[in-house]
């Protein structure tokens, strides 16, 4: 990090660094040391602490770290100990979504295609659309997630900004993965999801109720007239938990403390899985913070 002080620039050590004991805990995914060829490409690769106040400067130039998936393992790595120490609320789990501006400079990025270092494959989340849509308001993006009791997001998912809600909420699900520390398979399902109208589709609660997991969404009034102009073959109305549906307020808080930071409240990247790394980054430092 650098400081400013007495009108020159100083280096400030890493002892100084805020908050050095919550970034600790995720010290077992940052890159080892290597003594081989790939020195010059782990060089690239900074350690965790510089990047939470990158993500507050409103840029996130560990793009290495992005390629290779890293940040996707240490956001796994630190839900399976919250996970372990029994901080991870599975009664409900919520998944909404939010429109973020992109900035001009967002958009221009190169036609051909990106490739991880060293692989002929391309880097995960990669898109060929970079997430970017066209609206009345400029450029835009939009970020699906969802979000534990705890007020945390669990998965993340970006789309152009006009992607529609309802299509996203199988893809988003998909990507809820908690390792188990005493072995099997990761965990993916919460006890219960809340989610509003924009989710109430067929598809998505034939999803559900293959995947056995209960569900509070409200039924749009479209989809009420057609069940009851149907009559006996509209079959009968979902059910409906005011009660827990009241609990959806803590993934739309979860969605205002990522959009604390700059970095995510205005997109920068060119590139969206390059994007989806910034976001990755600030939901690990929320994770950090319990």
């Amino acid at each position: 990090m650098v400081c400013r002080r007495k009108g020159r620039l100083s280096r400030m050590p890493r002892s100084k660094y805020p908050n050095s004991s919550r970034w600790a805990l995720a010290r077992p995914g940052d890159p080892e040391p290597r003594s081989s060829s790939a020195d010059v490409a782990h060089r690239r690769r900074t350690p965790l602490k510089p990047r939470r106040n990158e993500i507050r400067r409103g840029f996130l130039r560990n793009q290495l770290a992005v390629r290779l998936g890293t940040w996707d393992r240490i956001l796994q790595a630190v839900q399976a100990d919250a996970d372990r120490e029994g901080r991870l609320d599975w009664s409900m789990a919520g998944v909404d979504s939010t429109v973020c501006r992109a900035h001009q400079h967002a958009s221009g990025a190169r036609k051909q295609p990106p490739c991880a270092p060293g692989r002929r494959s391309r880097p995960p989340h990669h898109r060929d659309d970079e997430g970017l849509g066209r609206s009345r308001g400029g450029l835009t993006t939009k970020i699906h997630l969802v979000g534990e009791g705890g007020r945390r997001p669990l998965a993340v998912l970006i789309t152009p900004g006009q992607a529609g809600d309802g299509p996203q909420m199988i893809p988003v699900l998909e990507r809820v993965r908690v390792p188990r520390w005493a072995g099997g398979r990761p965990r993916t399902r919460p006890e219960h999801l809340s989610a509003d109208k924009a989710y109430s589709s067929r598809n998505s609660r034939r999803y559900l109720r293959r995947r056995q997991s209960w569900h509070t969404i409200p039924e749009r009034r479209d989809l009420q007239a057609n069940r009851r102009n149907r009559g006996s073959k509209g079959r009968r109305p979902a059910g409906f938990d005011r009660a827990r549906y009241a609990r959806r307020n803590e993934v739309e808080r979860t969605i205002n403390a990522l959009k604390c930071f700059r970095a995510v409240a205005t997109r920068f990247d060119k590139r969206a899985y390059v994007f989806h790394g910034t976001v990755t980054v600030t939901a690990i430092r929320l994770w950090l913070r319990s």
